[in-house]
């Protein structure tokens, strides 16, 4: 388990993410492989905050509730 912290470029606020992933997979991500082969087991949020540092609500805040 990894304590992530990431800016949003929303909001401009430093978020943090307990994350289930280990050092080997984000050398693995960060060295070319596709997010999803190298931490399988996280959802599509908990990617997107790694990628880009949008957390749920600021989709929401982007876009509103999902239909």
């Amino acid at each position: 388990m990894m304590t992530i912290s990431r800016q949003s470029p929303v909001t401009g606020n430093i978020n943090t993410m307990k994350l289930n992933v280990t050092n080997e997979q984000v050398e693995a991500w960060l060295g070319g492989m596709l997010i999803q082969e190298a931490m399988p087991q996280l959802d599509a949020a908990e990617r997107e905050f790694l990628i880009s540092g949008c957390t749920p609500e600021d989709w929401e805040y982007l876009y509103g509730q999902p239909e």
